[in-house]
């Protein structure tokens, strides 16, 4: 399993602030260990590493996890609490 966390970066520069409170939450539960890949999307480049993975899966909403299994379609979680019940919380116990 690879999962992929996308955050935002805004059009003005500063960081998405709802991407950073779901990273502070992946810290505090130590969770950020289960996290292969972080990518940014930059609003001021369309063409950054996670605009691209955005526009591939149709998603609108950072942060978001992409999660690849092998043997399955990606599955993509745009809400943390959902994400860390289904894919997390499996992992932990």
């Amino acid at each position: 399993m690879k999962i992929t966390l996308v955050k935002k970066i805004l059009v003005d520069g500063s960081p998405c602030a709802k991407c950073r409170d779901v990273e502070e939450r992946l810290e505090q539960n130590d969770q950020l260990r289960f996290i292969d890949e972080t990518l940014i999307a930059d609003e001021r480049d369309s063409e950054s590493p996670g605009m691209q993975v955005a526009r591939e899966h149709n998603v609108s909403r950072a942060p978001f996890f992409l999660v690849e299994n092998e043997d399955a379609e990606p599955q993509i979680y745009t809400v943390y609490f959902k994400f860390a019940k289904e894919v997390l919380e499996p992992m932990t116990n």
